[in-house]
């Protein structure tokens, strides 16, 4: 089932849109008006961590924290989340599907993190970590049928363990547009979703769902004939239902 609008907890509504739309937000976004992919990436981690934060209540600095971060820009604000978390003293290890096919920001974001007490390993040393909760920043809104290689890999043991999930923008392996689970899926306790949430939410994978202002100026919407209410106030995080 699929979904036009969510509702703020002020009564606001917000528009949905589509994997393709989302795509054009950030093309226009990057090639035309800003934010640049750096700026909207930093403001997505930050938030991101802030959701980690809040999920793991007064223990999340002696909490193991995974992130399970994939090649493209939803791996790099889950890496970019990572490193505000290390730099607060959190133990976070982040686990990269493929680090040699990193986007050239993602990457740039994993040389920060290094500079952190976090830890990075390898998609074979899953089974040695035991988190008390996992960052899912695998795939996000791109998702082409079914998750493949190290992705399917990482989503089967988030599967098989009772440990709480927060996702990037969509949990992985659900299709953003439609809602449909072609594949092996994430299920989130929580998810944060990024810009404007995406019509295919409207399903038991995503837990609690929160909506993260990334920075879009209200021209980027306009282009594309939608119309965004100023939905913020003075947060930078939204509760949707």
């Amino acid at each position: 089932m699929t979904v036009s609008s969510f509702l703020t907890l002020f009564g606001v509504k917000v528009p949905a849109i589509t994997s393709e739309q989302m795509r054009r937000v950030d093309r226009i976004a990057i090639e035309e008006t800003g934010p640049n992919l750096y700026q909207m990436m930093e403001n997505a981690g930050r938030s991101l961590a802030l959701a980690v934060i809040d999920q793991l209540g007064d223990d999340w600095r002696s909490s193991p924290i995974v992130v399970l971060a994939g090649t493209s820009g939803n791996g790099g604000g889950g890496i970019c989340a990572a490193r505000h978390l290390a730099n607060r003293g959190a133990d976070v290890t982040v686990v990269v599907t493929d680090e040699d096919r990193l986007g050239t920001v993602p990457a740039a974001q994993l040389d920060v993190y290094r500079g952190t007490p976090g830890r990075i390993v390898a998609p074979n040393s899953l089974g040695r970590l035991d988190p008390a909760l996992i960052v899912d920043a695998l795939i996000g809104y791109s998702l082409g049928g079914s998750p493949r290689g190290a992705a399917a890999a990482m989503i089967e043991w988030t599967s098989d363990r009772s440990t709480p999930v927060v996702s990037l923008d969509v949990p992985s392996g659900v299709d953003a547009t439609t809602g449909a689970t072609p594949g092996q899926h994430v299920r989130a306790e929580v998810t944060l979703t990024l810009a404007l949430p995406k019509t295919g939410l409207d399903e038991d994978a995503i837990g609690e769902l929160w909506l993260a202002d990334i920075g879009i100026p209200e021209i980027v919407y306009r282009r594309l004939g939608l119309a965004v209410p100023a939905m913020f106030g003075s947060a930078y995080r939204i509760r949707l239902s």
